[in-house]
């Protein structure tokens, strides 16, 4: 930067010397625009090391935020990354117990289908048994009725052929006999 400050005070003086009239030979110390650029430039040198140093620390300081600023982007990135990673964990988690809930569903409904089909058969079986022993019970008294009816028919009948065949009171007393023994023998 002093080289490109020193090109432009000597090309400056250069400049200001072919400026002037013919018949003005004034010697270069003593023409105020000489001491303008001595004065210009001293301001430039005394100003340079405060100036830069400002703009230095002022860059600093900006790069110091910006690296601030990349570091809490790279903080947040990481976290986002981390809760992101948690939360598909969560959510895989979740699947495995949705489908875990869903498996023990299924064998609850197949356990619950063989209890009720057993239920089913028990009571199939124990109405078939019902009916069985209601149409057995029917049969015996069916059994029963014809028995009493024949018992009394035949009662009936051996009454009148015994009637018919022996007279008189001892024919009735064998007829009397005879029919309490019939339910007896017939049974």
């Amino acid at each position: 930067m002093f080289t490109r400050l020193f090109a432009a005070s000597i090309a400056l003086a250069a400049m200001s010397g072919p400026a002037t009239a013919a018949g003005d030979h004034v010697p270069f110390l003593e023409k105020p625009e000489t001491w303008i650029l001595v004065a210009f430039i001293i301001f430039i040198v005394a100003i340079y090391r405060p100036v830069t140093q400002m703009i230095g620390g002022k860059l600093d300081d900006r790069a110091g935020a910006i690296k601030t600023e990349l570091d809490e982007a790279q903080r947040l990135r990481e976290e986002a990354q981390h809760t992101l990673a948690e939360y598909q964990r969560k959510q895989r988690d979740a699947l495995a117990e949705a489908e875990g809930i869903i498996n023990e569903a299924r064998e609850e409904a197949k356990r619950i289908e063989a209890n009720v089909q057993e239920r089913t058969e028990a009571t199939l079986k124990r109405r078939e048994q019902q009916a069985i022993d209601m149409i057995a019970a029917a049969e015996e008294s069916a059994k029963r009725e014809i028995q009493a009816q024949a018992a009394d028919v035949a009662i009936a009948a051996t009454r009148q052929i015994l009637a018919e065949a022996v007279e008189g009171q001892k024919g009735d007393d064998i007829v009397d006999e005879a029919i309490r023994e019939v339910p007896g023998k017939l049974n």
